[in-house]
């Protein structure tokens, strides 16, 4: 359940949100969306596949955290296991919302078990005079990044369809163990496609600011094999 609310510096001054990172509080999850302006920081550490909506039809990024649903290979007993998260999972519990005039606003999942209303668990939003806290100066920045990110990233994914520069890609991960998992459902960047583009398409590409996303998503692939290596490290109970 969900049950957004628009952060308000009276109705919420004593409102928390715990920001470590556990299974309990929401990160036991396989992916994210990731936005190609991430695409450069995210491949350091996640590989990033892309994925069909069937109801739209329109593409997303995925950075990748494990390979079957509720499984997150970057969550620890001492917290998440990488430098940096993708956006969209940094700002939980909050969203972006739209004020009437059309001005950005700060929202709050009350539901989220981020959050708490009072007590010591967690870092305040606000300070005892309403003023916002440096967590939620933060947040008001990832959200703005994020919303940036999203709206710029339609054009980008609309690029790659024009070039028909996805291919639908399955990986066969055979563990230590002697298991094997199969991860099916995602597109990669066909590199093929890629490498034989006429220059006046390469162009138009770097122009509109897309071919540094797209050699950071193919560089992205050889992440697997740290995400195989810490599956097998998880089965073997490292």
């Amino acid at each position: 359940m969900t049950r957004h609310a628009l952060l308000d510096s009276l109705a919420h001054r004593d409102l928390r949100v715990r920001t470590r990172s556990s299974a309990a509080l929401g990160d036991a999850v396989m992916a994210c969306l990731v936005m190609p302006g991430e695409f450069r920081r995210a491949q350091a550490h996640y590989p990033i596949v892309f994925r069909r909506d069937l109801e739209t039809g329109k593409f997303t990024a995925l950075a990748l955290f494990g390979f079957e649903n509720g499984e997150n290979l970057f969550l620890t007993d001492a917290g998440w296991d990488a430098a940096s998260k993708p956006l969209a999972q940094a700002v939980q519990p909050f969203l972006i919302g739209q004020g009437a005039s059309g001005n950005a606003q700060v929202h709050v999942d009350l539901d989220s078990p981020r959050v708490a209303m009072g007590g010591d668990d967690g870092i305040r939003l606000f300070d005892e005079a309403g003023s916002p806290s440096p967590l939620l100066e933060q947040v008001s920045q990832d959200l703005g990044d994020l919303d940036e990110a999203y709206r710029a990233s339609g054009a980008f994914f609309a690029a790659l369809e024009r070039h028909g520069l996805l291919e639908p890609f399955t990986l066969e991960v055979p563990l230590d163990d002697g298991s094997r998992h199969s991860l099916v459902g995602f597109h990669t960047i066909d590199e093929e496609k890629l490498r034989t583009l006429a220059g006046d398409a390469l162009g138009e590409l770097q122009a509109e600011g897309h071919l540094l996303p797209l050699f950071m998503a193919v560089a992205s692939i050889g992440r697997f094999s740290d995400l195989i290596a810490r599956k097998n490290a998880r089965a073997a109970g490292g």
